[in-house]
């Protein structure tokens, strides 16, 4: 499109529409529309297909409610453009325009070219690497990505999506390169890619996992910084966002839309959903000494949230530099545009907000009354998927967990920190963590929240794996280039005697029986659980605990590398989720309140010690206890429609301390028989004994053991059959442990 071509349809430039923002083909050609209060004049820059040659500029001719706006007859997708916005250079005043600068449509669907790092892309003057104050004239054009028209996707409809109700959902974190740039079963060509995250292999090992929703750290156009550049790093995690409704170039392995388009049917066919962990709280323009990308050059007293006493500097409750400026009109429609964009023509299913209390942000501080939380509440698409907090941000009054409206769940970091520290053996923790496996109703049980609002987690991408957690007293970042200075101090991890590798049996046995504590009180907790890729074979970092910056080997799943104690813990995990899927009485729908239940006259949930009977204040009080047990009962528990299994009572006891501890089964009325389902201390014991009210059972040092009961004869009928269900899968785990019926990749069964 070049030549006279190119200029016959530039001459018949028209005024255009200012709705949708962005650049949409019609059909019959192509309407750009760009937000830009404060700007005096708006460029179009058209490019050759490859995006390094411009071939000519001309400017938006309307301006209409602070949208600029001009339409192109006989365009269509395909056309590579960018935008040169002229106005005020001003910073004293927070305006920074400069039109040498080539600017990104925030709006744009697909990108080309790559970012490469040069002083031009700053809009003042750099001498020897040093800010200057000088008005940089230089283009940036060829430094900068460029936008790509795109035909419009069709819109996926909600219904046809899996859907998973909240209180049956598992999530699975995983970073899209990362899960799948080393498996072997992968095609060389798409690992790596959106299309090896779809592969077949992929989705049977998270079907046959039994997770329900796959997390996805940020998969929007994102940046690498520069001081990882100068170091032959690269911004693996992905937090550092500059185009919101862009998937990054890095994990294509073809055309961007229809790429991850098919991956999400790929996983919505196997009933798996798809979340995004979206970055709406910066981007990756930094402070006031960063470069001009995009929203710096279009409008950066808009777009941004600067200090009103010297509009030169940026507030920076995010730690980055910058946040984005939600109380404003236009930059609260870019990010709604954006989720909705996401949800009706990506396919995806819900999203986890990254420093979300950004989001709630007015001028007075945090408010779940927002404008963003009160667009979302009531949008017809965003009121219908899965919206995730990370409920903190560096900020005053930055800590929000429990404060989010309704509808909302949120990452617990007081499930993380209380079971960290009980099961390291840390004093006075019991009753804690009795609150975190409740669903921590402290923080949630409120405006009629339940308890599937606590997201907890014991890992996650920031901070240790599952087996470094046992692995390591303290973190090894070296590989960062940082001096070991980032990353946190307080991981409350036990290396178990020795740091990082050992060949010492007793220790490995300790580390392999921890693994098994912390899986097992995670997805017997109340709430909604999520793991780390990785954690149910037991990947390492090698003590590794902020791998922001490591896309090679260390950051990567490593499939190659399960052993037969990683076959075992995979079949435990396994075994776990078989549980908390059968037993409703794991995943309450309604917050246990440990009211006595007037027909059964029992208790939804009750808290014993080891003589089988309920605790008293002063055992709380203990500061040594580290064995007690939960029983949970399904009769007590509300519900308005019975399921199957939904009156079987569990008793799930633990046991902190470094002796064993003898446990006598309780008295419940109606149930006169225990069924042992779990044994942290014998995992591979898969014979399932029953024994009768008041037996004494042995619960090994630092142990969990679940025992579930039969109220009546359907529940015990119930019961039977799970356990013939359980025998026949851990007899299949057994088969793939031995290395007879699978490959050692952790592929399904």
């Amino acid at each position: 499109m070049m030549g006279g071509l190119m200029h016959g349809f530039l001459a018949s430039m028209k005024e255009g529409l200012s709705y949708p923002l962005g650049a949409t083909w019609d059909g019959e050609g192509v309407n750009f529309a760009l937000f830009s209060a404060h700007a005096t004049r708006v460029e179009l820059c058209l490019f050759d297909d490859s995006g390094r040659i411009e071939v000519t500029r001309v400017d938006l001719p309307e301006f209409t409610d602070e949208i600029w706006h001009g339409y192109l007859p006989g365009a269509g997708p395909g056309l590579v453009y960018g935008y040169r916005v002229h106005g005020p250079y001003v910073p004293e005043q927070g305006h920074r325009f400069n039109p040498h600068k080539l600017l990104l449509d925030p709006y744009a669907r697909e990108v080309v070219g790559r970012l490469r790092w040069g002083s031009a892309l700053f809009s003042y003057e750099l001498r020897g690497k040093k800010p200057g104050h000088g008005f940089d004239k230089r283009d940036s054009a060829p430094f900068m990505l460029k936008a790509r028209v795109v035909a419009p996707a069709p819109q996926l409809p909600l219904p046809d999506r899996p859907r998973v109700p909240w209180e049956r959902t598992v999530f699975y974190e995983a970073h899209v390169r990362g899960l799948t740039r080393l498996h072997p079963a992968v095609l060389a060509r798409l690992r790596g890619s959106f299309a090896g995250l779809g592969s077949t292999v992929i989705i049977e090992h998270l079907k046959s996992l039994g997770v329900t929703s796959i997390e996805l750290l940020p998969v929007h156009l994102f940046v690498d910084d520069t001081h990882l550049a100068e170091k032959g790093l690269r911004n693996y995690w992905g937090y550092n966002s500059l185009g919101f409704f862009t998937p990054d170039p890095r994990y294509l392995a073809g055309r961007a839309i229809a790429e991850f388009r098919d991956m999400v049917a790929r996983l919505h066919d196997a009933d798996l959903e798809v979340i995004l962990d979206v970055v709406y709280n910066h981007t990756a323009e930094g402070n006031e000494l960063g470069p001009s990308f995009s929203f710096k050059g279009l409008d950066n007293a808009s777009y941004y949230r600067l200090n009103p006493d010297e509009p030169c500097y940026y507030i920076n409750d995010t730690g980055t530099g910058n946040t984005l400026n939600l109380s404003h009109p236009r930059v609260l429609q870019m990010v709604l545009d954006s989720l909705r964009y996401w949800v009706l023509q990506m396919g995806v299913d819900g999203f986890r907000f990254d420093l979300a209390t950004i989001l709630g942000r007015e001028t007075h501080g945090f408010d779940p009354g927002s404008g963003f939380f009160d667009a979302c509440r009531q949008d017809p698409v965003l009121n219908r998927v899965k919206l995730i907090a990370e409920p903190w941000d560096c900020g005053p009054g930055g800590y929000q967990v429990g404060a989010f409206p309704p509808g909302w769940g949120e990452w617990n970091d007081s499930f993380r920190d209380a079971v960290r520290s009980f099961w390291k053996g840390d004093e006075g923790r019991a009753p804690e963590l009795a609150t975190r496996l409740a669903a921590s109703a402290d923080r949630f049980n409120r405006r009629g929240r339940r308890p599937w609002a606590s997201i907890n987690f014991i890992t996650a991408h920031d901070g240790f794996t599952l087996h470094d957690l046992v692995s390591y007293n303290d973190k090894h970042n070296e590989a960062n280039g940082e001096d070991n200075n980032d990353g946190h101090d307080d991981n409350r991890s036990w290396n178990c005697g020795a740091e990082g590798p050992t060949d010492d049996p007793d220790i490995i046995a300790l580390r392999e029986r921890q693994k098994r504590n912390f899986l097992a009180t995670l997805l017997f907790a109340h709430g909604t659980p999520m793991l780390l890729a990785g954690d149910e074979f037991g990947r390492t970092q090698r003590g590794n605990n902020n791998a922001y910056c490591q896309d090679n080997e260390l950051g990567w799943v490593n499939w190659a590398d399960i052993d037969a104690s990683g076959e075992r813990l995979l079949a435990f995990a396994r075994h776990l989720l078989v549980l908390r899927d059968a037993l409703p009485v794991l995943r309450p729908g309604r917050f246990s309140t440990g009211e006595m239940h007037p027909v059964h006259e029992v208790r939804d949930v009750a808290w014993l010690n080891p003589a089988g009977t309920e605790l008293e204040e002063k055992e709380w009080s203990d500061p040594q206890m580290r064995c007690f047990g939960m029983l949970a009962d399904g009769r007590a528990q509300h519900t308005v429609v019975p399921h199957p299994g939904s009156d079987v009572i569990v008793l799930l006891v633990v046991n902190a301390g470094h002796e064993a501890v003898e446990w006598t089964l309780p008295h419940v009325p109606g149930a006169g028989h225990w069924t042992r389902l779990v044994n942290t201390g014998s995992p591979d014991d898969t014979a399932f004994p029953a024994f009768v009210a008041g037996h004494r059972d042995t619960i090994g040092a630092r142990s969990l053991l679940l025992f579930a009961a039969a109220a009546d004869k359907p529940s015990a009928m119930f019961i039977d059959g799970l356990l013939v269900g359980l025998t026949a899968r851990d007899a299949r785990s057994r088969l793939h442990i031995d290395g007879t019926e699978v490959d050692g990749h952790g592929q399904a069964d």
